[in-house]
């Protein structure tokens, strides 16, 4: 018989999980004093030997298993007192994911002292099992889970709502050139003759030399007179 002890919240999970591998009796929460001594005492045991997670906070029943010559284990840290404890397993007893990493070690080590299973083999459980969970952050890991899920189909709902069918009547759309006038503006036509003469003579003006450039002048001059005479038009 084995008695498995931790008062404090993060071993707690860790012992009943040990506990329900092996077999032992644990002993979580606020230890009763009397337990190994006083004989009249409902919850009375006498263990073999004992383990506790913490000898700061499980000081009680060490002290008690002292009166008795009890064997004690227990998990130290490197400010944890010694007295009463026969062997000590160097650890991290503070924290709630080495607490539960140690108790899985020594729950898949007694499990193999004892054949039940193979050293050959993995075992199947997995630590995180023993890991201590405070539940408050599971209330809150879950409020966000839910939701998240609420915004996600909040969305996918919107996302794969059908399209609102558009039933408006459609304008008939006719020819937009029909009904538009277009202002028809005269082009006055100019009788192209050879320019390339090398003189040209206009009352009053004679001009001599390379005459390529006169057409364009001739031209602007019209269009010119043309938009003076007709603003209406432009």
């Amino acid at each position: 018989n084995i008695s498995i002890i931790s008062s404090r919240n993060n071993g707690q999970r860790a012992v009943l999980k040990f506990t329900a591998a092996t077999e032992a009796t644990p002993i979580t929460g606020s230890f009763t004093s009397g337990t190994f001594t006083n004989q009249i005492q409902a919850a009375f045991r006498e263990p073999q030997f004992l383990v506790v997670t913490d000898p700061r906070a499980d000081h009680q029943p060490l002290i008690e298993a002292s009166y008795i010559n009890l064997p004690t284990i227990a998990l130290c840290n490197r400010d944890s007192p010694l007295c009463y404890v026969d062997i000590a397993i160097p650890c991290n007893n503070k924290g709630a994911h080495s607490v539960g990493l140690m108790w899985w070690m020594l729950a898949r080590e007694v499990l193999r002292m004892r054949g039940t299973i193979s050293r050959e083999h993995p075992w199947e459980v997995m630590p995180d099992l023993y890991f201590y969970r405070d539940p408050e952050e599971i209330e809150k890991e879950e409020q966000a889970a839910a939701e998240k899920a609420v915004t996600k189909e909040e969305f996918q709902g919107e996302w794969t709502a059908p399209a609102p069918e558009f039933t408006a009547a459609q304008p008939d759309v006719a020819d937009w050139s029909e009904g538009v006038q277009v202002l028809s503006v005269p082009i006055q036509q100019f009788l192209m003759e050879d320019w390339s003469a090398q003189s040209f003579q206009m009352p009053g003006i004679s001009i001599k030399g390379d005459l390529h450039w006169l057409p364009s002048i001739v031209q602007g001059i019209a269009i010119y007179n043309n938009h003076t005479a007709n603003p209406e038009r432009t």
